[in-house]
């Protein structure tokens, strides 16, 4: 396994096990025995527990990013475009291992602590912004409204975790139908 391939089966086991267990209960030791590499060797790639953290946000951005604009590029319409953003989080809520948005967990957990952290969190959720902004300019609809429906995805996300269920997604689409229509008027 090369270096680089190795690296991302570390991120990969990290970003698995913090996200299902949290990342202050999983140590450099139970990071090595699920990744099977040996302690001095994670330390060399990675000097610190916070590296490897923030390359698993890192990771967690790129998916996101990758999923939702799939997930908007399936449908034409700027309004259809809106709400698929609720229909990437339909699925995503169904999915087995969804525990939540990995960026909300990490900021509760290290925010105050790991400012590092805090700003990647912030770039997320900022980045998420920027796009429903785009979204929302395509569709002719007043900027006000990008904040809304970045507001109704992200209580979503935080409900659909503390819930258990995915009927989140299926409220705050409808609710974003409601936003999307009375700015069109």
């Amino acid at each position: 396994m090369s270096q680089t391939d190795l690296r991302e089966h570390v991120v990969k086991t990290a970003d698995r096990l913090y996200y299902a267990r949290g990342i202050q209960s999983v140590g450099m030791d139970d990071l090595r025995a699920e990744a099977g590499v040996p302690l001095k060797r994670l330390y060399s790639m990675f000097p610190s527990k916070n590296a490897i953290v923030l390359e698993v946000l890192q990771r967690r951005h790129r998916i996101w990013t990758d999923g939702v604009s799939a997930r908007v590029a399936t449908v034409t319409s700027p309004r259809d475009k809106l709400l698929a953003v609720y229909d990437y989080l339909a699925d995503w809520f169904a999915d087995d291992s969804f525990r939540g948005c990995g960026f909300i967990n990490a900021f509760a957990e290290m925010g105050a602590v790991t400012p590092e952290v805090a700003q990647l969190a912030r770039e997320h959720k900022e980045s998420f912004q920027r796009f429903v902004s785009d979204l929302v300019a395509q569709a002719g609809a007043p900027a006000d409204l990008a904040p809304q429906l970045a507001i109704l995805a992200e209580g979503a996300q935080t409900t659909a975790a503390i819930s258990g269920t995915t009927e989140a997604a299926g409220q705050a689409r409808r609710a974003a139908e409601v936003l999307i229509d009375a700015a069109a008027r």
